[in-house]
């Protein structure tokens, strides 16, 4: 095994231990699909989901709050917390590039986040007949971008996080709002106008957009795709240039 290899190994047993990315990661989302999903009318579209049905809304959302939890909170709570308690200042000491921790953690947590999305698309689809993104390759192109966009920005709030707390707090003080505004707490078309276009400028907003569009078998749209590679090529450059490992 190589150096990766073997901190991707160990950063693995580590999480797992703690329980937060398998809850966040596929037992939380599951659980809310099988909640909503089996409730009345579940699997009927609705106009005021925008012709979704409401199994296929909550499938959408759920994997949205799974990013969202993964990338932009527990991501950089784990690196600030390292960084506060002089783990990557000892690794920086060894022949072992701290790099490699912060490359570890991310292939830990989008790893968990592109295997929950399977695991809730098969899911749904053999327990509840909730349909598979009928235009896959649009639904596979949102989320890997509505990864890499959140993922990028949490790595920028490690970045200038001054401890785990701190990091933590930032990560809150986005996170609730960006929910919002992605339409998980009320729909986002029973949302005024105004919310709308400011929830589509937002990584999740866009991203939500762009995987609910693909589930129904619309591409998704360009403006929505370019919005998140911008989030996260911005969000991505900032983090490798004010990263500290100190």
């Amino acid at each position: 095994m190589n150096a990766l290899s073997q901190i991707v190994a160990i950063e693995f047993k580590l999480r797992m231990r703690e329980k937060v990315i398998p809850l966040f990661g596929g037992v939380l989302p599951v659980g809310l699909l099988f909640a909503f999903g089996l409730l009345p009318g579940a699997d009927k579209p609705e106009k005021g989901l925008g012709g979704q049905s409401g199994a296929e809304y909550i499938a959408a959302i759920s994997m949205g709050v799974s990013i969202t939890v993964l990338g932009l909170v527990i991501l950089p709570g784990v690196l600030a917390d390292y960084r506060e308690k002089g783990v990557l200042r000892r690794i920086q000491a060894s022949p072992v590039r701290p790099v490699l921790v912060l490359l570890a953690q991310v292939i830990i947590n989008v790893g968990t986040v592109l295997i929950g999305i399977i695991v809730l698309i098969v899911v749904g689809d053999l327990a509840l007949g909730t349909p598979v993104p009928r235009q896959l390759p649009g639904f596979a192109l949102a989320a890997v971008l509505t990864v890499a966009s959140l993922f990028a920005l949490g790595l920028l709030i490690a970045a200038v996080a001054p401890n785990g707390r701190g990091a933590t707090g930032i990560a809150m003080m986005l996170f609730f709002p960006s929910m919002f505004l992605a339409g998980v707490y009320v729909p986002r078309e029973q949302m005024s106008k105004v919310l709308q276009h400011i929830g589509d400028f937002t990584p999740l907003g866009a991203g939500l957009r762009a995987m609910r569009d693909a589930w129904m078998g619309a591409e998704p749209r360009p403006l929505h795709l370019v919005i998140m590679t911008v989030w996260a090529l911005v969000a991505g450059t900032a983090a490798a240039r004010f990263f500290r490992w100190e």
